[in-house]
């Protein structure tokens, strides 16, 4: 039973749920407190008048924040169809602080890549990428249905994960060299994904080569 992913799944809805119980500019208020602020990071460093604390603190907060219901779901379903299989690998305490980790790291991430941006960064997308990064080392060959759209019509394919989660990473790539120079990349935390993708990889690749090797 994956009981840190259905955690993670119900932590973000429920904070979820309580960010569109309040006014507009309350909400607002909150995503601007507990969203991840470059140019806070950067004032925190230069010298300014923000305390290093505040401004790292979301970091981890920023991982629990959604900017709308298909942000929220379309984060959730990544979790769930990648998660399970990861934390059976890590194990359960293994499997939170990989996640975790790999969410700070992809905060960090986007914080360098948009140094100075004024723009809140939220969202469980760079945690979640670390997952997909794991999930691509520990099973490329297994095989995820995939929705295809062509033109007004949709189909269902079952591709290998190296192809679907290579061909997504290689968009978040692209993506993100594009949005270099851009404040906060057009909405899209590109680099986030990144940062949150690479450490899962390099996490996953370390720990697949110190287990025993087994012969048939």
């Amino acid at each position: 039973m994956p009981f840190i992913t259905i955690l993670l799944i119900l932590i973000n809805v429920v904070v979820f749920l309580y960010q569109v119980s309040l006014t507009r500019g309350a909400g607002q208020h909150l995503v601007m407190m507990y969203g991840m602020v470059p140019s806070r990071v950067e004032a925190a460093f230069s010298g300014g008048n923000v305390p290093l604390g505040l401004a790292l603190e979301p970091l981890i907060t920023s991982m629990f924040l959604h900017s709308g219901w298909l942000h929220l779901i379309g984060n959730m379903w990544f979790l769930w169809i990648f998660g399970d299989n990861v934390e059976d690998q890590l194990g359960h305490a293994g499997y939170l602080l990989f996640y975790m980790v790999c969410g700070v790291v992809a905060g960090v991430t986007h914080t360098i890549a948009n140094w100075g941006s004024s723009l809140p960064a939220i969202g469980a997308s760079g945690a979640i990428a670390g997952v997909m990064g794991a999930y691509l080392i520990f099973f490329p060959r297994a095989k995820v249905l995939t929705l295809v759209p062509l033109l007004i019509f949709f189909f269902t394919v079952r591709l290998p994960a190296i192809v679907l989660i290579g061909i997504w990473f290689l968009m978040q790539f692209f993506s993100g060299v594009g949005s270099l120079g851009a404040d906060n990349g057009g909405g899209v935390a590109w680099w986030a994904h990144i940062g949150g993708f690479s450490l899962g990889v390099l996490i996953a690749l370390v720990i697949r080569e110190s287990r025993p090797q087994t012969t048939n």
